[in-house]
């Protein structure tokens, strides 16, 4: 099966690396207030931008299962593409996603498709990962299509945790995008019940301004 357990050391150590409780301040009302605008101003910035990528690292478990890999993901509007390699199994796989469904390559048996992402990586390979939400959670954004959220912000004023759809996730390496006008989160974790997602990004790419 695709990314599993990718050497012991080489899993322990991406998940020590992101494996950290992020500080919450309870800020005055005022300053809440302050971050939930420049939050909501935030997204209103990435909600432009329909094209971009990041490289990273990636820790997965669930179940008492685990593994970890390099992760690259290209978003070009509704369409995404996410591969995902474990340098030590040298085990690879993609996945393509768009208005017609999604398509997993890389797999024992060949390619598969359905008309869910979510479902069917968890279906060809128990992994529970949210497709659709992390399209806007990796970029440290609330998902519109998935209810209600409860955010926690740091003394900086910056998104620290958050809550939607069942998922806890946590932000943290906060760098300014210049060209974007905004920052992006170098660190993305989330979490529901048994399973667990760690995302380290090294680089984003975004467009020219």
């Amino acid at each position: 099966m695709t990314l599993r357990l990718a050497g012991i050391v080489a899993c322990l150590s991406l998940l020590a690396g992101c494996a950290t409780t992020l500080p919450v301040a309870e800020l005055p009302p005022e300053q809440h207030a302050a971050a939930l605008q420049h939050q909501a101003a935030r997204e209103r910035v990435l909600a432009g931008v329909a094209d971009w990528a990041l490289s990273g690292r990636i820790a997965l478990t669930n179940d008492g299962r685990g593994g970890s890999g390099r992760i690259d993901w290209r978003q070009r509007d509704v369409w995404s593409e996410v591969a995902l390699a474990a340098p030590i199994t040298r085990q690879s796989w993609r996945l393509e996603t768009g208005p017609g469904g999604a398509r997993l390559e890389g797999l024992e048996g060949g390619t598969r498709v359905g008309p869910d992402a979510s479902l069917l990586l968890r279906a060809a390979t128990g992994w529970e990962i949210p497709v659709g939400s992390l399209a806007s959670w990796v970029r440290g954004a609330r998902d519109p299509a998935a209810g209600p959220a409860t955010l926690e912000f740091g003394a900086d004023g910056r998104l620290a945790r958050m809550q939607q759809d069942g998922w806890r996730l946590e932000f943290g390496n906060w760098t300014p995008q210049p060209g974007l006008g905004t920052e992006l989160p170098g660190r993305i974790e989330a979490e529901r019940g048994e399973a667990r997602v760690r995302l380290v990004v090294d680089a984003w790419t975004l467009p020219a301004p």
